[in-house]
């Protein structure tokens, strides 16, 4: 079974993750901040991962420790449930729409964290209490710091923050519902680690 599960506890935020790659796309998301719930759902139910995040954080400073905190968590917890990352297909991308928006994804599970991301969803917050569409980059950031994960994020075409945001999180969890697909027993790489 390819699961993951972390808890993550500061002065700022208590979070607890718990990822299973090879779910039916369940996803129960509780972080306080209603848009970014609807994000973590996408990437539950696009991903094909069965998803639990309950995060509780300092809302009354930001969002921003919440969501910081959450991508750590998620990222660990999806790093743990890889393993060694044998027999995945290691790569994934391709275009995601959502209505005007248009959201190019491009992955590596690569070991080697790194994160391009070039969508301007501007400064309007989203929902209430208001989630920054800035802290869309931070999530995905953190996510890949923990996860190992090279991820390229480029918005092609929008001008709806949360078209643009969502397109975003689709995409990825698309993709990484593609690169953690088995197709062999070996690690993919010439290393022979990843």
């Amino acid at each position: 079974m390819r699961v993951g599960e972390r808890s993550r506890r500061t002065k700022e935020t208590t979070i607890e993750v718990r990822i299973d790659l090879d779910g039916s796309g369940t996803a129960e998301v509780s972080s306080g901040l209603p848009f970014f719930d609807h994000m973590l759902d996408q990437l539950g139910r696009h991903g094909g991962f069965d998803l639990v995040v309950r995060a509780h954080g300092d809302l009354t400073v930001d969002a921003h420790h919440t969501v910081e905190d959450t991508g750590l968590a998620v990222g660990e917890a999806f790093a743990a449930a890889l393993g060694d990352k044998a027999g995945v297909r290691r790569f994934a991308s391709g275009l995601f729409p959502l209505d005007e928006a248009l959201v190019e994804v491009a992955l590596d599970l690569s070991g080697r964290p790194y994160l391009a991301w070039a969508v301007d969803a501007g400064e309007v917050g989203l929902g209430e209490p208001p989630f920054d569409p800035r802290l869309a980059e931070h999530f995905w950031g953190s996510f890949t710091t923990a996860a190992g994960v090279t991820l390229h994020v480029t918005g092609r075409a929008g001008v709806h923050p949360h078209h643009l945001v969502e397109a975003a999180f689709k995409g990825v969890a698309r993709s990484l519902r593609d690169a953690v697909r088995l197709e062999g027993a070996a690690v993919p790489s010439t290393k022979g680690v990843l």
